[in-house]
């Protein structure tokens, strides 16, 4: 029994669990912000293409 409430007494490991989850979220967050700025700048290389189609269509 004195076993079993030093092992439920112990929290070293929840402070493993809370980094995890941490970079958990942090990768999370990096993941949202890279994908919204790839859209961005193909947008950004499609208004470039689409200007230097018209461009080239007009001469």
């Amino acid at each position: 029994m004195k076993k079993f409430l030093a092992l439920m007494n112990d929290e070293s490991g929840a402070t493993a669990i809370e980094y995890g989850l941490i970079a958990a979220l942090i990768a999370v967050a990096i993941i949202v912000a890279t994908r919204q700025v790839g859209i961005q700048v193909k947008g950004t290389f499609t208004d470039v293409k689409n200007a230097l189609a018209s461009r080239a269509g007009a001469n």
